[in-house]
């Protein structure tokens, strides 16, 4: 029941999400850290590829790599604007995750009561 595809998939989306989140946190901590090398989260396509070859989305777990932007003077390559942009879509992105997973749980606690 909770091991379906829809509940798996946000399951692994709300990690891969919270990954990022992490991931953006990290990275706007150390923007004045000499050397530093921006991470970036990736699991969008992995979930996709998943899914469209009929495998479990559960299978798939967040990668992180390093940012190839650019190094600034101190040979840090933190974009402080990208970094921001990345966080407010994450948010919104995790915001919609959360509330699916809600309005799932919340159809199959009516269909449990028999409302």
């Amino acid at each position: 029941m909770f091991d379906d595809v829809s509940s798996s998939s946000l399951r692994v989306a709300a990690a891969g999400l919270a990954a990022r989140q992490t991931a953006i946190a990290n990275n706007i901590a150390n923007i004045e850290t000499p050397g530093y090398r921006a991470r970036k989260v990736e699991f969008e396509q992995a979930l996709h590829g998943a899914i469209a070859k009929g495998e479990s989305p559960s299978s798939v777990s967040p990668s992180v790599q390093d940012s190839l932007e650019p190094t600034r003077l101190n040979g840090s390559n933190v974009n402080l604007d990208e970094e921001t942009l990345s966080h407010i879509d994450t948010t919104m992105r995790y915001q919609l995750t959360l509330r699916a997973m809600d309005t799932k749980y919340s159809m199959l606690r009516d269909a449990i009561k028999g409302a």
